[in-house]
């Protein structure tokens, strides 16, 4: 919009920490504007009365700031010249290059019509066993990755987005170290993998409010690809437990009561408005998404996963194996509620059940440990499915091992036969016939 037409105001009628308030015509929902040269936006919206969240804060504000209207929300420029591309929250270059030319559409719109939504029916393969053997992930799914905050998610979303066989990677980083950010870019640069990726990147430097509009930018350009290119994308948002935080800076800020865990009421509708803009699409483009969800002090019932959980459908759990030392994808708290939708079906067809008697071998493995934990004799069984759990941690579930689900599938068949009977994997006959390793 040029200067011309921009709207004008010298006068605050007050100032909160986050927020100021005047009184304006003509102004629209979450429309940008500048207060004192500072980014801003539109809030809230009482008759003629407009409050603008400050994204840098309102300290050193003066009642007669000038406000400068944009007349229109936040918007990112689309092309395929996103690809392989930094940018900050506001959809603007970081990493040294031009800015991008293309259709202007604004972010944070309403997810695709149900009309135009398919069922989920492709497989979304990761390289990582804990995900694609157990926990197998379907495109225009949503999950979250639950983690303490000392685990290395960073590190596993990177490694998802080199090994994820889908057309664009999109990611959202919000509040990310510098050093995190350029680990990011570093892995994707020795990858040889920007092309396929794009970065929507808020870094702790920067201030928190602004992550609330990492996720829209990275959706939005996620849709662009998906609805109007046919292609499949994947997003990695990182870490939404910090965009749940800035949401409550901002009601804080605002005297707005808090909800459960000093979160906004409004927590549940502002995180499902992200995740529904997971799909699959009858032409054959998807949007999937997982995000990461950091837990305090591993609480999954704290407001945000929990919230979170109802949403999406399913959740992925880091942990580290205590046997083995290895971080690893928590077969026992993890779960896709969509997989059936393609194991056995877009994968070898015996892989219900590898998937099912390897979960159950592990877990009685789990009984035994505590059966010695206890001080309880152990019987040959115990011992042979103490020593599969280890191999199956360091040679499987490890978030370290990149493997086709094929390969995954070959290895667990020869862990069942180092360690047990045919009958003690109470695998159906007929596929045991089949593929037991001799």
């Amino acid at each position: 919009m040029t200067t011309a037409f921009q709207r004008i105001y010298t006068k605050l009628e007050g100032i909160t920490k986050a927020t100021v308030s005047l009184h304006a015509k003509g102004v629209v929902a979450e429309e940008l504007a500048t207060v004192a040269g500072r980014l801003a936006q539109v809030v809230k919206i009482n008759g003629d009365l407009i409050t603008l969240q400050i994204f840098a804060g309102t300290e050193g504000i003066a009642t007669n700031a000038e406000v400068v209207f944009f007349g229109e929300p936040p918007t990112l420029n689309v092309s395929d010249d996103l690809a392989g591309r930094f940018f900050n929250a506001y959809g603007q270059p970081i990493d040294g290059g031009p800015e991008v030319e293309g259709e202007k559409r604004e972010i944070g719109g309403p997810s695709v019509n149900p009309f135009r939504r398919k069922q989920p029916s492709q497989l979304i393969a990761t390289g990582i066993a804990g995900i694609d053997l157990n926990n197998t992930l379907v495109s225009g799914q949503k999950i979250p990755f639950f983690a303490d905050p000392d685990q290395p998610y960073n590190q596993v979303m990177a490694d998802v987005a080199l090994r994820a066989k889908v057309d664009k990677i999109i990611l959202g980083g919000m509040g990310l170290s510098n050093d995190d950010y350029l680990y990011y870019k570093q892995v994707f640069e020795n990858a040889g993998a920007l092309g396929r990726i794009i970065s929507f990147v808020n870094t702790t430097e920067q201030p928190p409010v602004e992550r609330l509009l990492v996720p829209d930018m990275a959706l939005t350009a996620a849709e662009y690809f998906a609805v109007d290119k046919n292609e499949k994308v994947l997003v990695l948002l990182t870490d939404m437990t910090l965009y749940a935080d800035a949401l409550s800076i901002v009601s804080n800020r605002m005297d707005q009561i808090p909800s459960k865990d000093s979160m906004p009421g409004s927590l549940y509708s502002d995180l499902a408005k992200l995740y529904e803009k997971a799909v699959q699409l009858p032409d054959g483009g998807s949007i999937t998404i997982i995000a990461v969800t950091t837990l305090s002090g591993g609480d999954i019932t704290h407001a945000i996963p929990d919230n979170t959980g109802y949403i999406t459908e399913g959740q992925l759990f880091l942990r580290t194996d205590s046997d083995t030392g290895k971080v690893i994808v928590d077969p026992f708290r993890s779960l896709s509620r969509l997989k059936q939708l393609v194991i056995g079906k877009a994968t070898r067809n015996d892989h219900p059940q590898v998937m099912n008697a390897a979960v159950r071998l592990y877990a009685d493995a789990a009984n035994a440990k505590t059966k010695l934990e206890n001080g309880f004799d152990l019987s040959d069984y115990d011992r042979r499915a103490l020593e599969f759990a280890k191999d199956y941690s360091q040679n499987i579930l490890s978030i370290d091992i990149n493997i086709d689900i094929t390969e995954m599938l070959d290895r667990t068949w020869k862990l069942f036969a180092k360690y047990f009977s045919k009958a003690e994997t109470a695998i159906k006959q007929e596929i045991a016939d089949q593929y037991w390793t001799k």
